[in-house]
This record gives structure tokens, sequence and C-alpha cells, in this order.
């Protein structure tokens, strides 16, 4: 059991991302802002992040920049941007996995899995 961060503002995206988690037994804190996830981040600490590209304070790239200024905590983006070009700029700027949407349940939870060893 983890416990995880999952940072979305689409509030039916959030619900079904924190759902899937729980079931897969990890405790699940949620934010809608990059910048609320900062502050998370900052004071809790978590195991892993499973972060959005489209937020509506920041984009997820300036979040995942900011993020890796104050922690190592694996960061998973999943987002709807399919562009290789920004994947690939994406993961070497410091994202551990990324999923595009649409994806499963099922699949999400063995990239936290996989991340988490």
């Amino acid at each position: 059991m983890a416990r995880l961060l999952v940072v979305e503002d689409d509030p039916f995206v959030r619900s079904a991302l924190i759902r899937q988690l729980t079931e897969a037994a990890h405790t699940v804190r949620s934010v809608g802002t990059a910048l609320e996830a900062l502050r998370e981040v900052a004071q809790v600490g978590f195991d892993a992040v499973v972060l959005d590209l489209g937020l509506p304070d920041l984009d997820g790239a300036q979040a995942l920049k900011m993020l890796r200024g104050i922690t190592d905590v694996p960061v998973i983006v999943a987002t709807a941007r399919d562009d290789e070009a920004e994947i690939v700029r994406l993961l070497t700027d410091g994202a551990d996995d990324y999923l595009v949407k649409p994806f499963s349940g099922a699949h999400l939870t063995a990239r936290v899995t996989a991340v988490l060893r």
C-alpha cells in the first residue's frame, strides 16, 4: 500500500482515478491544481504522484519541474497529450512514467506498482 497524490482538475476523471487506486489498496489524496499539488507534496509527503498536464493554474510540465525542485518522489504523467516529442521531453525532465488517456485502471495500477519497485 502506497500514499499517492492524484493531481487532476477534471472531477470525473479524478473520481475514477481515486476509486481505482483505492481499490488497489493505496491511500489516495487529490488536488485540482499545480499549486495545491506543490503544497501537498511539501507538507504531506507521498510515495508517488499521478500528474495531469492540463491544469488550470500552471501547465503540468511546469509543475513537474517545480516538483523536481523539492522532491524526488516518482511522478507518473497521466494526460491526453500524445505528442512523442513532448513525452520524451517530460521523461527527460524528470517524469518517471507517462500514460496517455484514456487508459484502464488496471494499466494505471500496474504503472504505479512499477515506479514503486
